[in-house]
């Protein structure tokens, strides 16, 4: 399995809720700008799960537009900032696994998605995320690896 793990893109502060933060036009920008490079390897995602935060949401929008409509997509209450990484973790694995997925596409938020990385990949110190950042893991039995960490700035 592939699993892709993205945070969303950039978001403003003026919001009633961290819940609530809209991305800015520049997160907009590097979210279509690293979705169309991910693109140019991965042609379709079987499985994506989101946070249900709006920044996040937002981010799949943009992403959604570079790819087909994956067969199964969720949102998790569990893909939150403060969310526990081993219970996303697992939850991810077992969506996955039931929906019998290759390549999956996690768009959550730090410092989860960091720690889920560690949570994956044994002995991997938890990586930072910038804004609109893809971590590629690949994952085959119990054995899990990180492949790549690329971020809007390392790609053309």
């Amino acid at each position: 399995m592939q699993l892709f793990l993205m945070r969303h893109g950039e978001a403003g502060y003026l919001a009633h809720s961290d819940r609530e933060r809209v991305l800015t036009e520049t997160g907009r920008y590097h979210t279509s700008q690293m979705s169309n490079w991910l693109a140019r390897t991965v042609t379709e995602f079987d499985l994506v799960l989101v946070s249900p935060y709006l920044r996040a949401q937002q981010s799949w929008q943009e992403v959604s537009k570079h790819f087909p409509e994956p067969r199964k997509w969720l949102v998790l209450d569990e893909l939150v900032p403060s969310g526990d990484p081993s219970t996303a973790a697992d939850l991810t694995l077992a969506y996955a696994e039931q929906y019998k997925a290759d390549k999956v596409l996690v768009i959550a938020h730090m410092p989860l998605l960091g720690y889920m990385v560690s949570e994956l990949v044994a002995g991997t110190e938890p990586p930072l995320f910038a804004t609109s950042g893809l971590t590629l893991i690949d994952k085959h039995c119990e054995q899990a690896s990180l492949v790549w960490q690329h971020n809007p700035h390392t790609v053309s």
